[in-house]
């Protein structure tokens, strides 16, 4: 399976960036091999809008299947649920430490946006 969380740097020691749509990194890691790689979102970071949708479709395309992030908008939800991606949202701390909170199943799935938009 591939995860994604929302990061403010570009490994798992950096702090989760609690924005979807404008979160400066993904840090995707693959559970079955272990594989772990920071993509930028820079063309989302000072988008006047849509920066959760085109952020939500850049997650679907890079085939994951689960998102960690701080919080996530209406838009930005619709697009990941319409790309079958499970939104866990409350995570803080490093984006190791939301990898283990998962792996621990210490994170619930979000059913709902927890912020408005432009957040």
């Amino acid at each position: 399976m591939k995860l994604a969380i929302t990061s403010e740097g570009e490994s798992l020691q950096s702090a989760v960036d609690p924005r979807f749509g404008r979160a400066k990194y993904f840090i995707v890691v693959d559970t079955d091999t272990q594989a772990v790689r920071a993509v930028p979102n820079t063309q989302n970071l000072n988008a006047a809008q849509g920066a959760g949708i085109q952020a939500g479709k850049m997650i679907v395309e890079l085939g994951v299947t689960s998102l960690i992030t701080g919080h996530v908008g209406p838009k930005a939800f619709s697009a990941l649920q319409a790309g079958n991606v499970e939104i866990y949202t409350g995570a803080a701390g490093t984006v190791g430490d939301a990898l283990d909170q998962f792996r621990a199943g210490k994170l619930r799935a979000a059913r709902n946006a927890d912020v408005e938009g432009h957040w």
